[in-house]
């Protein structure tokens, strides 16, 4: 009898990439917002789970900028839900494996360890903090894995965003003063099922904070020459010059983590996953997008 996954937030970029490449005898159920509406989860009473033998939580509010103004938005699905899918999960005796951010550190440098303390600074990075508070305080058994710079072929993310402005003008200003680590949705949909899998298969795997992304460090000007220069490669458009600007020279309405960078030894340790280069996942993504002609 194969095992069933409850996924949430399974049209986004993870949520899609798992989706796509279930583990073998798992069957992974995704029900759509109108069947499961993490926003309006916690007026529909207890959930109930006993049919699934775990939850990953990929659904998230991640409209950064807008959160600033919609804060109880982005609590009701980044904190109050999760809270009630590790209660559900809880009482199902169920592990649920949460993804959050390196959006929960402030100030300071990286690379971050998953005991570092946080200090997040936007209502995002805050609501996400209180949403991996709510999972521990849940009682389930429950592995929360943070990552950052999150892209793939799917879904809104930098590196499309890139490929289309890149079609579009000779200049781009990006941000230069910003350090991070890009996170291919797919390599971490991966080290998700892993854990998810062991989580399963030993009801005596300790719960804990893991950190993933992929190897590497760069900035996101780095990032974006990064994909002109695989871009280039497949004959698309790029523009003749990416200058590098400062945060302060393109200001938003929430505060950015001025580094992202997150060690990822203790992942690596416990379960054996080593994450590829950052510059392969952005050469992977960029070929798909020339060859579904999806780059522009």
């Amino acid at each position: 009898m194969a095992e069933r996954w409850l996924l949430t937030g399974g049209s986004g970029q993870v949520g899609l990439a798992l989706r796509r490449n279930p583990p073998p005898g798992v069957d992974i159920v995704a029900p759509g917002r109108d069947v499961l509406d993490l926003s309006t989860l916690i007026d529909q009473g207890v959930l109930e789970l006993s049919e699934f033998t775990a939850v990953i939580n990929c659904a998230a509010y991640t409209a950064v900028d807008k959160a600033e103004t919609e804060p109880a938005q982005a609590h009701a699905v980044n904190c109050e839900a999760a809270g009630m899918l590790g209660i559900a999960a809880a009482a199902a005796g169920i592990p649920i494996i949460h993804v959050s951010t390196d959006y929960v550190f402030g100030e300071g440098e990286g690379p971050w360890r998953e005991d570092d303390p946080i200090a997040p600074f936007s209502v995002y990075g805050k609501t996400k903090a209180a949403g991996e508070m709510a999972v521990k305080a849940s009682r389930a058994r429950h592995a929360i894995v943070r990552t950052s710079w999150v892209i793939s072929a799917d879904g809104k993310n930098f590196v499309k965003t890139m490929l289309r402005l890149g079609a579009e003008r000779d200049v781009l200003q990006v941000v230069a003063d910003q350090r991070g680590t890009p996170t291919y949705a797919g390599d971490l949909a991966s080290a998700l099922a892993r854990i998810t899998a062991r989580f399963v298969a030993d009801p005596e795997q300790a719960s804990g904070v893991w950190h993933f992304a992929n190897a590497g460090e760069t900035t996101w000007h780095g990032l974006a020459e990064q994909v002109f220069a695989c871009a280039s490669q497949h004959g698309l458009k790029v523009p003749t010059k990416v200058e590098p600007i400062t945060t302060s020279e393109y200001p938003a309405p929430a505060r950015r983590p001025a580094d992202s960078r997150l060690d990822f030894t203790k992942i690596a340790n416990d379960f054996g996953i080593s994450p590829r280069p950052w510059q392969e996942a952005v050469a992977e993504i960029v070929a798909r997008l020339a060859g579904e002609g999806q780059a522009r």
